[in-house]
């Protein structure tokens, strides 16, 4: 019967398969386009912050890190996260620099303040929050990461963890000296336009990308009414946010997604905090470095500044100036600059993620 309605209705079927088709290439076009809009209005800030990324690796090095927070205290433990804020590391690349200073000397309140701290945020990262989703949002995320960094470092000198081992010092692509040879400004301009890049670029790309594909198939204020701003929200973004690896500047453009389906602005916090600060493979770096009892602290350290302020953006989401968040929901026209600044943008993601190729010798 089913063979019998294929010959009889051809031309439906060529209709239908039409109708399809166009309806895949409109979503297809509607994804793109916000793919580029969120490019487009996160690159010139995006770009700043790497400059200032590249200056900021010249005047604190590792080395001045380590120089700084070789020691145990609480004296390091809040030095470790004022370090920790505006240094652009990743929760990847943030390792092999704590790995570092433990074997130098610091603490473990030291070295936990500065796991927890440094990855949240980044001078990259809050240029680009302050441009999808405005300054209260950066004031609430720097506010927590340097909480955090100094509730789990001060805990985390209290908790004696028989559990931990040493741990060799890894290497990445922000911790390399193979330019120290440079001048300043050379050095500077590597590390913000390619180092920095190289480690963060897969990550900043299937950000914005997952930014338009939620845009484009979600309609908006979709989970109003079915998440909301209750606590419960605020807990799925925690449990979304704790296993995955998501950078700092990568967060942003999924947390605006996520406002625009109808999260409230706590709720994406909460993803903005837990996203960048935890994953999976630091969870277990962190056990080995530092032992199972201070991991316990570092997750739970993270998890509970998170929910606090997302709860308290949300409390003070009627009295605060959040009008940068709704105007970044709201679609608006480009002027050419940002067009072109989202092309060089591209241009410099684009390079950090090719493959390096390998000379050949004969």
């Amino acid at each position: 019967m089913a063979s019998w309605s294929l010959r009889a209705y051809p031309h439906s079927q060529k209709v239908t398969g039409q109708v399809y088709y166009f309806r895949v290439m409109a979503q297809l076009q509607n994804i793109l386009l916000e793919v580029w809009m969120v490019t487009a209005e996160m690159s010139p800030y995006l770009l700043f912050g790497f400059l200032m990324a590249g200056v900021l690796s010249v005047f604190i090095s590792p080395e001045v890190v380590e120089r700084h927070l070789g020691r145990s205290g609480l004296r390091q433990v809040i030095k470790a996260a004022v370090l920790g804020v505006p240094l652009p590391l990743c929760s990847c690349s943030v390792l092999p620099v704590s790995a570092s200073l433990r074997a130098h000397g610091a603490g473990r309140g030291a070295t936990l303040s500065f796991l927890a701290s440094t990855p949240q945020t980044g001078v990259d990262s809050i240029m680009v929050t302050h441009a999808l989703l405005g300054p209260v949002v950066v004031l609430f995320r720097v506010v927590t990461a340097f909480v955090s960094g100094i509730v789990g470092g001060i805990i985390s000198e209290c908790v004696h963890d028989g559990d931990e081992r040493s741990t060799e010092e890894q290497t990445c692509a922000c911790c390399s000296h193979d330019t120290v040879h440079l001048p300043r400004w050379q050095r500077a301009w590597r590390y913000g336009f390619r180092t920095l890049p190289k480690d963060i670029g897969r990550a900043m790309l299937l950000g914005i990308l997952l930014s338009g594909v939620l845009s484009a198939l979600v309609p908006d204020n979709y989970f109003a009414d079915r998440l909301g701003s209750g606590v419960g929200a605020m807990f799925i973004m925690l449990l979304a946010g704790i296993p995955l690896y998501v950078c700092s500047s990568g967060s942003v453009p999924i947390a605006l997604a996520l406002i625009r389906m109808g999260i409230s602005p706590g709720a994406a916090l909460v993803f903005l905090v837990s996203g960048p600060a935890t994953n999976a493979a630091a969870i277990t770096t962190i056990w080995k470095m530092l032992g199972r009892r201070t991991v316990s602290v570092y997750l739970c350290t993270i998890a509970v500044s998170a929910l606090a302020a997302g709860w308290l953006l949300d409390r003070l989401a009627t009295t605060l100036p959040l009008g940068a968040i709704a105007e970044a929901c709201e679609h608006h026209h480009f002027a050419w600059w940002d067009h072109a600044f989202a092309v060089l943008l591209l241009i410099v993601l684009a390079q950090s993620i090719r493959p390096a190729k390998h000379k050949q010798h004969s």
